[in-house]
This record gives structure tokens, C-alpha cells and sequence, in this order.
């Protein structure tokens, strides 16, 4: 009807008009016709299994039809009739400025274009495309060793299958992302990411949870997650139970406990004293050591050691026996943890070996004032006895050479004037004494 009302307003006979004058005039209907009306639609994207919703609208509407076509051309709604038998898709909404239509159970097989069309003259046409995200369908963390022992390195796979797009793995260590290396294969239309981790543990990651974390669009978070189960050698305290943070004086008791914990429990502890036997006196029970009355030579140190599958590690104290009028009781006393590898400088309780440091440190200072002190007290008693033989040596009486010459003169004036000590030399003399 408009192409006719457009044809009469013209004029004369189509046929009476030149043919450069008609070609003008269709086009000008058909802009006439894109200004008066507007097809709109927008694309899809749906995850597979949900429901699409297709919606073609017309702006300034003439009661036009319209129709919705399938990817193959097949129309599957003229106006409100649907001519093709799929019940999967269901009219939404009609009127005439809207054709809308929803698909239910969205699979991958209606990915495609869709066209709405609108019958004018000249018809219009304009398409949506649906697109249809499938999320991984399994995620699976696959650990090289279930029980791995604290230094090794173990590999951990993560595998998210049959997904469109492929998809993104992220990993975590408890609170901190790490980093993988991932790799991707499809097959047909899907795509499987396999992300390979390279991780070296302590005996701080048991019990602590790797994350496989998945970044898709069609998921929100999807993870999987496998507890680290890590061995470790076992760590080594000792602690002074009796005298409670006191002095070890000469007289009274001491009595120490050694705790070990270790993964598996360590099964075997004993006491022993370093570069030296064990006083008979010394009672050791378990874990327990007990001196009743120390003495002086009991000073030295003490070390306990515990062992299990892993390894054997080893926590020392040392003892030093104050006097029983001591009262000045020090900053720190006794303990010293010495690790057994570079491993155990993280994980131990390293406060006790300050101080076991700080005292061996004053002790040897005390060492070395006295023996400065012993080597000045001889060097002045050498000193002494150095000046003491020189004075005897140089005691007696001793002659001048004034005389010298006149022991053979005959009478004294001669004597005289044959002596070296004469008046004529009198300037010359010297005299030595001591």
C-alpha cells in the first residue's frame, strides 16, 4: 500500500517518465521508507542449558509483519504463528512493534544467526547471533606424591575439560596465587586446559590447601582444592622447668624437659653432654633430666636429641654453676638451639640460643681481662728482677785517670807535671760516675 500511495503522488504514468527520473524515485522511497521505520535487535549469549531470549523491534511502526528466522532460514514465527515444530521456542511477547521469542535448553547446535525480518516494501532485514558458552564440565587436581618430605618438589595438575572458550586456571596456596604453566587442546567445538604446577615444600605447607581455581565466562567460582600432606624432621626445645628463670647455683637442683614435634611424631629422644661423659649423678628420665646438687663440675652442655623417619635434629643448653653467695642473677641463662641444617634457622625458636650466646660471650670476656691482667702482673715482676741484677752488677769503687803518668816521677812536682790530669788540661777532665 505504501509503494502504491508513493506511485500515485508521483504524477503521470510510470511508463510516461524517463527512466533516470524512476530510478530517483525508488530510491527516494526506500529512504523515505529507512527514516519511517527502524528493525532493532541485539546479539545473545547464553550459557548452554539456559534460556535465549530473541526480540525484534520496530521503531515507528506501520503494522508491517514480522517474522523470525532460524540460522538455516526456516521462518520459526510469522507474526504470532510458529511454523516450525520445536517446541523449545515459545512466543514471549507480540504486538506491532515487537516480536519476541525465547529457546529454552540452549545447546551448541543453535549457535548461529537468527533474522528478523520486516515486510515493507522494500522488505527490511537485520540478524541477532546467538552465542553459547559451556562451562568446564569436571575439574580435577591430580598431585604427583600424596605424602611428599619437606624440600621436595612436587608437581600438581589441574584439568578443566570440554569447556567453550577455553578457560583461564589460576592457582593458590592458601592466600597466595602462584603461578603455572598451562597448556590447551580442542576437539571440536570444546577445548580442555591442563595447567601444570612446580612446588617445592617446607614443613610449613602441611596441611595447607592448593587451590585450582577457574576463570570462564560461563562460571563463576569454580574451584577445586587438595590438602598438602608434607614429613618433617623434627623440631627441638629445650625448657628449664626448676630454677623457675633463676640461678643455677652450687647445691640446689635443676631440672630441664626436652619437647620434640616432628612429622611422624618422633619416636626416639635422649639426653647426652657435648665433649664429655654424663655425670654419674645425672638421672634422665624420658624427655626429663635432673640434676639434685649441682657442683662446679657439672658446667658444660647439655643437648637433646630426637629423631623420626625424616631426619634427626637436636636442642642444646648450657649450664654454668654460680657460687651459692651469687645474687646477681643474669639477662639471660642456659639455652642454645643449634640447627642442624640452614632449613631449621626458619622454624626455630631461636631466643634461647641468643641467650645461650650472650652468656658463653660474657664468660669468655671474664677469660680474657684475666689473663691481660696475669700477663702485665709478669711482665712487671720480669721488669723488677732485670733492674735488680743490673744495680748489683755496676756496685764498687771506681778511679779517675788524673794520676795517670806520674807513678814513675821522682819527686812530686814532677808528678805533677807529668800528669795526664795537669792544669793544661784541666778543661778536658771528665769524671764518670754511677
Amino acid at each position: 500500500m505504501a509503494g502504491r500511495a508513493q506511485r500515485s503522488a508521483a504524477g503521470p504514468a510510470p511508463g510516461l517518465l524517463p527512466p533516470l527520473l524512476l530510478l530517483l524515485l525508488a530510491a527516494a522511497a526506500v529512504i523515505r521508507t529507512g527514516e519511517s521505520q527502524n528493525l532493532v535487535t541485539e546479539d545473545v549469549t547464553v550459557v548452554e542449558g539456559d534460556v535465549a531470549t530473541i526480540s525484534c523491534r520496530v521503531k515507528n511502526s506501520d503494522d508491517s509483519v514480522i517474522q523470525l528466522l532460524n540460522p538455516n532460514r526456516q521462518t520459526i514465527y510469522f507474526r504470532d504463528f510458529r511454523p516450525l515444530k520445536d517446541s523449545r521456542f515459545q512466543l514471549v511477547n507480540f504486538s506491532n512493534s515487537e516480536l519476541r521469542v525465547s529457546l529454552t535448553n540452549v545447546s551448541i547446535s543453535d549457535e548461529g544467526r537468527y533474522f528478523c525480518q520486516l515486510y515493507t516494501d522494500p522488505p527490511q532485514e537485520i540478524y541477532t547471533t546467538i552465542t553459547v558458552l559451556v562451562p568446564p564440565r569436571n575439574l580435577v587436581i591430580d598431585i604427583q606424591k600424596e605424602i611428599a618430605v619437606e624440600g621436595e618438589e612436587i608437581e600438581l595438575n589441574c584439568t578443566a575439560m570440554a569447556s567453550r572458550p577455553a578457560t583461564t586456571i589460576r592457582w593458590f596456596k592458601g592466600n597466595k596465587e602462584l603461578t603455572g604453566k598451562s597448556e590447551v587442546e580442542q576437539w571440536s567445538d570444546m577445548y580442555t586446559v591442563t595447567s601444570q604446577l612446580l612446588l617445592k615444600v617446607g614443613r610449613e605447607d602441611d596441611g595447607v590447601p592448593v587451590i585450582c581455581l577457574v576463570d570462564h565466562p560461563a562460571v563463576k567460582d569454580l574451584q577445586t582444592q587438595r590438602y598438602l600432606e608434607v614429613m618433617y624432621k623434627p623440631q627441638v626445645r629445650v625448657s628449664q622447668n626448676y630454677p623457675v628463670q633463676g640461678l643455677t647455683r652450687e647445691g640446689e637442683p635443676l631440672e630441664l624437659t626436652c619437647a620434640a614435634f616432628g612429622k611422624p611424631q618422633p619416636t626416639d629422644m635422649r639426653w647426652l653432654r657435648v665433649d664429655d661423659e654424663m655425670p654419674q649423678h645425672v638421672v634422665v628420665s624420658g624427655s626429663n633430666l635432673l640434676i639434685s646438687n649441682l657442683n662446679k663440675t657439672d658446667n658444660g652442655t647439655y643437648r637433646c636429641e630426637a629423631s623420626n623417619a625424616v631426619g634427626k635434629s637436636h636442642a642444646d643448653y648450657m649450664l654454668f654453676v654460680y657460687d651459692t653467695t651469687a645474687t646477681t642473677e643474669p639477662a639471660v641463662h642456659g639455652f642454645t638451639h643449634l640447627p642442624n641444617s640452614a632449613e631449621e634457622l626458619d622454624y626455630g625458636d631461636l631466643s634461647d640460643s641468643r641467650a645461650g650466646e650472650e652468656g658463653a660471650i660474657r664468660s669468655v670476656d671474664h677469660a680474657v681481662v684475666g689473663g691481660v691482667v696475669a700477663v702485665v702482673v709478669f711482665a712487671m715482676l720480669c721488669l723488677l728482677i732485670i733492674l735488680g741484677r743490673y744495680f748489683a752488677r755496676h756496685k764498687g769503687t771506681y778511679f779517675t785517670h788524673e794520676a795517670k803518668g806520674a807513678d814513675d816521677a821522682a819527686d812530686a812536682d814532677t808528678a805533677i807535671i807529668n800528669a795526664e790530669g795537669g792544669q793544661n788540661n784541666s778543661e778536658e777532665k771528665k769524671e764518670y760516675f754511677i
